[in-house]
């Protein structure tokens, strides 16, 4: 890509403000330029089979084994979330996807038959193809800043398209890194550009630009202005949206592990998950035993700075400012309106660290707060009493977001039923968040979470448009039943095969000498 020395973004530690690098700022021209180079190296790249596509991109494999640590450090250093997060999520989570859809690619692309559909169209033959759309557009997030853009990048590849992706602005360092990653492997050359520009020209930038299909992981809010946009030329939008994510522990759990699990989801990457937990409906008879143990392993949470060998810092920072005073916001709105706090991990008093926020547990709680309402997306987790599992369901689905949700219980037949009662698109039982680094396992929500799903193969379908061909496999036909010219005889030859076909008793029976009076005219020109 071509580079703009003038103009750079510049990149820092979000907890000490360190200086970690600069991005060369691209235009529209950029763009522009980008684009061309795309579709040209993109109708070369469609041309090669799945299988040699696979082998190709297989080369990324051995590099994320032996840059994992680096990239992790990296990842860490400008997200701000500890390194452990950073390779169980983001680099653990990358390497699964390699080999699962340089795995699959083949048998996801291929060539298939819907079957015969009925015997008056005897003649008729169909497949089904996978046509990748040519250009794809990404426009990455800086929660997950690896992770999230390598599997969507990767599949995109796999399918045969060439893309442009956006990395987000707060994350430039780890954008820059994994396109280094893909550049070393064998693709064509300008198969893959990424490009750093605002976020709020991005969206409608590649529009304007002409990308077959535009995929978007962000706020509620943008994804809704660009489908707005994106209706205009009709372009295909992937929106993987925002969560308010509802955990339901159920009188059966085991509330030790629901307890650790919940902190978990909660907590890790400072709750900035648009999967993870933050409204937790506990039934009545296990309440008090689960926030026993919620309160005991959140006091012990270690927050800070990870720099040490020991890796001993459990949650990092938040990524950016005014994410911190969004949650900020929520908790005050919460506590103005009755909430308490019930359990808080302590933050260290060192004014050369910014963005740490306490992990925070919020009881007596109503579904009038911000934390309860919305997306509070840090490191916030209420907590209500219920006294059914119902109950429980309908507070879990009164709410615009139907990101993913979890049951908790030790009968997990019972689970399955309650979850499945949770509108939103993705149900964990007795775990949270983590269905995310499944590389066979569809990812994208309900409601106001999303349109289209990532991941798995039906995440691999959206890279691609299915396309239908139907071959008559009987040469010597010289013309179809419903053809040219029309008569009383033809009509009532149809007539005939749809009683033949469909009729009952005597009627089936009366329908076939009309229809077999019509047949000799298919092997007739005239």
């Amino acid at each position: 890509m071509p580079k703009r020395a003038d103009h750079a973004t510049h990149s820092t530690n979000p907890i000490t403000g360190t200086l970690l690098g600069h991005s060369p700022l691209h235009d529209i021209g950029d763009l522009e330029n980008a684009m061309e180079q795309a579709r040209t190296a993109q109708v070369k790249w469609a041309t090669v089979k799945p299988a040699a596509r696979s082998q190709i991109l297989k080369q990324l494999i051995p590099v994320l084994l032996s840059e994992g640590d680096r990239l992790a450090k990296l990842i860490s250093d400008e997200n701000g979330k500890t390194r452990l997060d950073a390779m169980a999520t983001e680099i653990l989570a990358a390497t699964l996807a390699t080999r699962y859809y340089c795995r699959k690619a083949p048998a996801f692309l291929k060539t298939t038959g819907p079957g015969k559909g009925s015997l008056a169209t005897f003649n008729k033959k169909s497949h089904i193809l996978r046509v990748p759309y040519g250009v794809v557009g990404i426009i990455s997030p800086w929660n997950y800043p690896f992770s999230i853009p390598f599997s969507e990048v990767l599949m995109a590849l796999l399918a045969g398209n060439a893309v442009i992706l956006k990395t987000a602005t707060q994350t430039q360092m780890v954008g820059m890194a994994l396109n280094d990653l893909f550049q070393a492997t064998d693709i064509p050359g300008g198969l893959l550009a990424t490009l750093n520009m605002p976020g709020r020209i991005a969206g409608k930038a590649f529009l304007d630009a002409g990308v077959d299909k535009l995929f978007f992981t962000g706020s509620v809010p943008v994804g809704k202005q660009l489908m707005a946009l994106a209706a205009e030329s009709l372009t295909p939008v992937n929106l993987e949206l925002g969560g308010n994510d509802a955990m339901l522990v159920c009188p059966d759990a085991d509330p030790a592990r629901a307890a650790a699990g919940a902190m978990w989801a909660g907590f890790s990457n400072c709750g900035q998950s648009c999967g993870g937990v933050e409204r937790i409906y506990v039934h009545a008879d296990i309440y008090d035993r689960f926030l026993l143990e919620l309160e005991n392993r959140v006091k012990i949470l270690r927050v800070g700075l990870d720099k040490g060998p020991d890796m001993d810092i459990d949650v990092g920072g938040m990524t950016t400012s005014g994410q911190v005073d969004t949650v900020r916001q929520h908790l005050d709105d919460a506590i103005a309106k009755g909430a308490t706090v019930f359990a808080q991990a302590t933050v260290p008093e060192d004014p050369a660290l910014a963005n740490l926020f306490p992990p925070t547990v919020l009881t007596e709680v109503a579904h009038d707060m911000l934390v309860m309402k919305e997306e509070t997306f840090g490191p916030i987790i209420a907590v209500m009493k219920v006294g059914s599992m119902d109950e429980a369901v309908r507070l879990a689905n009164d709410s615009p977001l139907g990101l993913t949700g979890s049951v908790w219980s030790r009968n997990r037949k019972r689970a399955r039923q309650l979850g499945s009662r949770i509108r939103a698109g993705a149900i964990t039982i007795n775990d949270h968040l983590m269905s995310h680094g499944l590389p066979e396992t569809a990812w994208g929500g309900f409601k106001e979470s999303g349109i289209g799903r990532s991941h798995g193969q039906l995440g691999f379908n959206e890279m691609t448009q299915p396309q239908v061909i139907v071959d008559d496999w009987l040469p010597f036909v010289r013309r179809d039943l419903w053809w040219y010219p029309y008569s009383r005889s033809v009509y009532d030859g149809l007539k005939g095969l749809l009683r033949a076909l469909y009729g009952t008793g005597m009627d089936r029976l009366r329908g076939i000498p009309a229809f077999l009076k019509t047949i000799p005219r298919m092997f007739k020109s005239r």
